[in-house]
C-alpha cells in the first residue's frame, strides 16, 4: 500500500473511533453521575474508559510477544466493561433523565453491587494499566531486521568479480633453479683387473654467454634429493664382464665362505651383479664344491 492509501486508512479509523466515542459519551457520563461523580468527573469519565482503550490499541501495534498479549487483554477487558455500561444505560431509562436513585444501577441487589463496583473500579484500573502500558512502550526495543538474503549468491559473485578485477597484475615469481648434484664416479675394483677402457678424447668447454644477474628468492639451505632418472651421460661407466670373469671373481670372493653363507643374495652383493647371474654363480660354486668333496 502506498503512502496516500495509508493516510486515508488511518484517517477513516480516527473518524470511526471519534464517532463511536461520541455515541458512548452520554452512557458513560450518566453512569458516572449515577455512582456519585460530580459534573466535572462525569465529563471526564468517558476519557478514562474509552481513552484507555485507544492507548491499549496503540500499545498492541507497537509491542510484541508477552507485552502485546497483555495489551490485548487490557483492550478486551475495557471494551467489555464499556459494552456492559452502555448496555445498562440502555436498559435503565431513568439514567437518561437522572431520576434514578444515587448508586442504583439495577433492581437486583447483587447485580447492582457488581455494576457499581465495575463503574467505580475502571478509573483506578486506567491509572494502573495505562502507566504499565506506557512504560512497556517506552522501554520496548524493536528486534533488528535481518537483511534480505534472496540474492545473496548474486551479490557475493558480484563482489568477488569486482575485487578480482581491481587487483593489480601480479608479477610472476622468479623461478628458482636448484642444481642437482651428480654422484661422483666410483671406480669398482676387484681382485682381478678390469678390462682396459678406450681413451676418451678431451672435449673443450664451449664458452657460454654470461647471464645477466637478477634478484631471485633466497635458496633453501636444505639439500634436496635428486628425483627422476639420471641421464646416461651422467652415469659412471661400468665394464661388462663375461660369465667366466664373474665366476672367477665369485670363486675368489667366496673361497672362505661356509656352505650356509653361500647364497645368491650374498654373491650378488659381493660381486655386484644381477640376481639372475647371482643364482647361476651360486649353483656353479656349489657344484664345484660338491665335486671337490667327492
Amino acid at each position: 500500500m502506498n503512502r496516500k492509501g495509508k493516510i486515508l486508512l488511518v484517517t477513516a479509523l480516527v473518524a470511526v473511533v471519534g464517532m463511536a466515542f461520541r455515541v458512548s459519551w452520554n452512557a458513560l457520563r450518566d453512569i458516572a453521575n449515577a455512582v456519585g461523580a460530580d459534573s466535572t468527573a462525569a465529563t471526564l469519565y468517558p476519557f478514562v474508559v474509552d481513552g484507555l482503550m485507544a492507548l491499549a490499541l496503540v500499545a498492541t501495534l507497537v509491542l510484541a510477544g508477552r507485552d502485546r498479549t497483555f495489551a490485548l487483554r487490557v483492550l478486551g477487558t475495557y471494551t467489555l466493561a464499556s459494552l456492559v455500561l452502555n448496555y445498562v444505560h440502555g436498559l435503565v431509562p431513568e439514567l437518561h433523565g437522572r431520576t434514578v436513585d444515587w448508586g442504583r444501577l439495577a433492581d437486583w441487589d447483587p447485580a447492582n453491587w457488581a455494576l457499581v463496583l465495575l463503574a467505580t473500579s475502571l478509573p483506578v484500573g486506567s491509572i494502573y494499566f495505562g502507566s504499565d502500558l506506557v512504560a512497556k512502550v517506552l522501554h520496548h526495543q524493536p528486534a533488528p531486521i535481518d537483511p534480505p538474503t534472496v540474492n545473496a549468491e548474486e551479490s557475493t559473485e558480484t563482489i568477488r568479480n569486482r575485487s578480482t578485477a581491481d587487483l593489480p597484475v601480479s608479477t610472476p615469481e622468479p623461478i628458482t633453479t636448484h642444481p642437482v648434484a651428480l654422484p661422483t664416479p666410483v671406480a669398482v675394483g676387484f681382485l682381478k683387473s678390469a678390462m682396459p677402457l678406450k681413451p676418451v678424447p678431451t672435449i673443450e668447454p664451449t664458452p657460454v654467454a654470461s647471464i645477466e644477474s637478477r634478484a631471485v628468492a633466497a635458496e633453501s639451505t636444505r639439500s634436496r634429493r635428486a628425483t627422476g632418472r639420471v641421464p646416461d651421460a651422467a652415469r659412471s661407466p661400468r665394464p661388462k664382464r663375461t660369465p667366466e670373469q664373474l665366476l672367477d671373481e665369485a670363486r675368489t670372493v667366496t673361497a672362505g665362505w661356509p656352505e650356509a653363507k653361500l647364497t645368491a643374495e650374498g654373491i650378488r652383493l659381493a660381486v655386484h651383479t644381477s640376481p639372475k647371474n647371482a643364482r647361476t654363480l651360486r649353483e656353479a660354486l656349489r657344484a664345484e664344491r660338491a665335486t671337490a668333496v667327492a
